[in-house]
Parts: structure tokens; sequence; C-alpha cells
């Protein structure tokens, strides 16, 4: 379904971000992003004189190699277009993330090694994100492999996957969860509905 019929306007910014996955055949994986800003006027600016009708204002790429585990092994920012010269001199800051896990307080991480004057607001926006899209590209391989590997459906044997609570279709008392991940399903049973 659509948004409803806007007000009468007029366009004047596109901001375009995609977000892509890779295996590798080393066995990691790339997660990459992609931002492009781009106006529907042109811009004089004082370092590319002038910025025209549908040139990139901002272009920025990242790039974030994880293990199964999603522990960063390798990333790569690139700025390719920017209103100021400066502006890919601070790329060589993300590498303070290798080493970290996207996980829990991914965020918060962000913002406490490359947040603010360490790093470009439009790269550090693109890392937001990327940790749902890690899983979205790890996720169906991780759960097969784990499923192969483990016998039975004891939640002592089984590791509780992350994705539980983190939504209300995720919740561990819906149907998703029961049909999905059963023996982490909290909800009620069809015999105790019927009581």
């Amino acid at each position: 379904m659509p948004l409803s019929k806007p007000a009468p306007r007029k366009h004047l910014h596109t901001r375009a971000i995609t977000y892509q996955g890779y295996k590798r055949e080393d066995g990691l994986w790339d997660i990459e992003g992609h931002l492009i800003d781009t106006k529907t006027y042109s811009i004089d600016n004082k370092w590319r004189d002038k910025i025209t009708v549908g040139e990139a204002l901002h272009e920025m790429l990242i790039r974030v190699t994880i293990d199964d585990n999603f522990l960063i092994k390798d990333i790569e920012a690139v700025t390719d277009n920017s209103p100021f010269e400066m502006c890919p001199n601070i790329t060589p800051n993300y590498k303070a993330l290798i080493g970290l896990s996207m996980g829990l307080g991914w965020r918060k991480i962000i913002r406490q090694k490359v947040g603010g004057v360490a790093g470009c607001t439009h790269i550090t926006e693109l890392l937001f994100p990327m940790a749902t899209v890690a899983i979205q590209t790890l996720m169906p391989f991780r759960k097969n492999i784990e499923r192969s590997e483990t016998s039975g459906h004891e939640k002592s044997k089984l590791e509780r996957p992350f994705v539980l609570n983190t939504c209300h279709a995720w919740a561990t008392d819906s149907v998703v969860v029961k049909e999905n991940e059963p023996a982490f399903y909290t909800g009620p049973e069809v015999s105790d509905i019927k009581k």
C-alpha cells in the first residue's frame, strides 16, 4: 500500500542508500553500504565550484568484513564526493572498529569509536543498519549449519536467536516464533487456550 496522496510540494533532495551482503570464497562475509545525496537544483561550492542538478553532493561507501560470529575482520570507508576537500581524510578512522562485534550495543560502539568529530556523519550513519543487513545476509546460512550440528530442540542445547523480542513479529509468544523457533516459544499452547 503506498503512502497517502501528499500536499502540493516541490522535490528538492534525494538520499539514496543501498546495502548489499556477500559471502566470500574465503568463508568471510562482506556487508557494503552506499549513500548518495543529490539535489534538484545547482549549488555553488567553494571547493568544487558548482555541484549541478543530479550530481552527487555526498557519495560515501563502506565495506565491513565479518566472520560467522559477526566479528569485524576488516573495514574500508571511501568518500567519492563531498562538499569539502577535507572530508575524505577521516575515512581511515573507521579501522578503529576492527576486532569489535556487530552485536548488542552496536550503535553505542559506533558512536564511541567514530561518532562526532572522529568520523563522517554520513559514513557513520551508514554503519547503524549494517548489523541488520549482516543478520539478513548470514542468518539463513547460520541457521542451517546450527540445525545440522544440533540434535533435538532442547533449549539448553540451542543458542538463543538474538532476533527474539526485537520486534512484535519475533516476540517469544508470537506465532512466528512458534513456527520458526519452537524451542523458544513462550506463548500459550493450543491446549491451554481451549481451557
